[in-house]
């Protein structure tokens, strides 16, 4: 995504020969496999894989205007979609293992950070998807509203989501990654006219002014859980890159937002 976002600007062959040609050899080789009997995940088969695959493909296609691309992700992104997104709960599974999983609380395990992923991935591909695109667009900016409707209602009194979005008795304590995407996407579907400004603003601001705060003197941030698959717990020293750039990510919305 990040030599993509710079061939943009620069036009330089050698920053998108090689993605071109993976790309490609991903397509001609795409698996058929279920999701639920790919254990060697050649698909998208977790919900992080949502940030990390599909805005390379949109980009492509909004680069190249080759529709194979846009067909590649939009035929794996809701194959995932169909497989991993709660109907009733509207936030996604980390992957199927957690399907039959309860929190302490009894409530179904939905990971702050993943459903993070998802919202920031949506963002990717809502932004790079080309503006007048109707064929495509509907289905994502539909699946990002819902989403940041029962997103919103997840936000903590302090301003942050926590570790596990349904069990936040277990999980009381900040997590600055979830944190980050969510606010990064929520402040973006203000900027874009996709989410209310009267109703979302509040939700906003008081995210980042929780990430804000957790950034220590020596201007780290801190409350991010380390790599994992599902919520555990958090502690204020606990940092990492994601994380960083989650907040960075929400700082560029929130510019805009205060422009």
């Amino acid at each position: 995504q990040v030599y993509l976002d710079i061939y943009k600007r620069r036009k330089e062959d050698k920053m998108i020969t090689p993605v071109l040609a993976r790309a490609d050899w991903v397509i001609e080789h795409a698996s058929s496999i279920p999701l639920k009997e790919d254990y060697g995940k050649t698909r998208w088969n977790w919900c992080d894989a949502l940030f990390m695959a599909p805005a390379v493909y949109t980009r492509l296609y909004a680069l190249t205007g080759d529709k194979k691309y846009m067909k590649f992700a939009d035929r794996e992104f809701k194959s995932t979609w169909e497989y991993l997104y709660d109907q009733d709960e509207k936030l996604f599974y980390r992957d199927d293992y957690y399907f039959q999983k309860r929190e302490a609380n009894g409530q179904k395990i939905f990971w702050g950070r993943g459903n993070g992923w998802v919202m920031g991935g949506l963002v990717e591909i809502l932004k790079s998807l080309p503006s007048d695109d109707r064929k495509y667009r509907p289905f994502y900016e539909s699946l990002f509203q819902e989403m940041a409707g029962k997103i919103l209602v997840l936000q903590q009194e302090k301003g942050y989501w926590g570790a596990s979005l349904l069990d936040s008795d277990s999980y009381p304590l900040p997590e600055m990654s979830a944190t980050g995407f969510m606010v990064y996407a929520l402040a973006y579907g203000i900027n874009q006219g996709y989410l209310s400004r009267e109703v979302y603003l509040p939700a906003v601001q008081k995210g980042w002014k929780a990430l804000v705060e957790a950034v220590n003197t020596e201007g780290k941030l801190g409350w991010v859980q380390p790599v994992g698959s599902r919520p555990e717990k958090v502690t204020k020293k606990m940092t990492e890159l994601y994380g960083t750039g989650a907040f960075l990510m929400a700082a560029c919305e929130m510019y805009r937002l205060a422009d």
